[in-house]
């Protein structure tokens, strides 16, 4: 229930439905001469579109999700394993053509490989299935090992979690893995932008887990500006950043995580 109503929720309130549907509104408005209604909503398409083309807002707000939590400095000797979330793959392609296609996030994966060369006894969990409202795509789960596979990762080390369509899916299905759930060091590795809700998630499920971010989108210290050379990748970076934040409240609002925006400490 509450997958597909944020699945659909998000499909009207993001930035580019909210313009389409403004234009809709607008020209339906039009056949009833309405002017001061139809000015006021096509105002505020404008102003949407712009904020999220032609500014910087974008990346202000992505920033404070990516600076929450940093890597600790030196790596660590030992760990007991990586937990890694999908969201890396481009599951339709790897569906339809096979292999391995990776998707903006394929950081996640990157890091995965490389953190399982760096520690060749650390147990290599891969959470994430289909999470598509509509048709059909292969969870990052199970796409995953083929890449980790092909690049010198014993399959033996690795424990996937297919189930999961959203991050306290992810939380609470890994939590049921008993190597999991046998406790020791584990890194949670998932975009930098999308940890405080990873993080709090996996609280929330009862795991202790240590931060590993990846995958950044901003320097960290973005201030706003008007002007971008490239408004498609500002209005991506829009349109994430709101989804994030607006992911953060319903998870909140649901008491999927405990806190807005989860610090540090367990109890931030």
């Amino acid at each position: 229930m509450f997958f597909d109503a944020s699945k659909i929720l998000w499909l009207m309130a993001q930035p580019l439905g909210v313009i389409t549907l403004s234009i809709a509104v607008t020209f339906i408005l039009s056949f009833t001469r309405r002017m001061q209604l139809m000015r006021a909503i096509l105002s505020g398409a404008l102003i949407l579109l712009f904020i999220s083309s032609f500014t910087s807002l974008g990346q202000v707000m992505l920033s404070p999700l990516e600076n929450r939590f940093v890597r600790p400095t030196p790596e660590p000797e030992t760990i007991t394993g990586v937990i890694v979330l999908g969201g890396g793959m481009n599951g339709h392609v790897t569906l339809a053509r096979g292999g391995y296609e990776l998707a903006e996030s394929g950081d996640r994966f990157v890091e995965a490989a490389r953190l399982a060369l760096r520690y060749p006894h650390a147990a290599i969990v891969l959470s994430g299935g289909d999470a598509s409202l509509v048709g059909v795509t292969e969870g990052d789960a199970l796409v995953a090992p083929r890449l980790l596979s092909g690049l010198g990762v014993d399959p033996d080390r690795i424990l996937v979690e297919g189930r999961s369509r959203n991050t306290s899916e992810n939380a609470q299905f890994t939590a049921q893995i008993p190597a999991v759930r046998a406790g020791g060091r584990w890194l949670l590795v998932t975009s930098a932008f999308h940890m405080p809700r990873a993080v709090g998630a996996f609280r929330k499920a009862g795991l202790s887990v240590e931060p590993w971010p990846v995958d950044y989108r901003t320097q960290g210290v973005e201030r706003f500006s008007i002007g971008r050379d490239d408004p498609l990748r500002a209005f991506g970076e829009f349109n994430l950043a709101l989804r994030e934040w607006i992911g953060l409240a319903a998870y909140r609002l649901t008491g999927r995580i405990d806190a807005l925006l989860p610090g540090a400490r367990s109890g931030d």
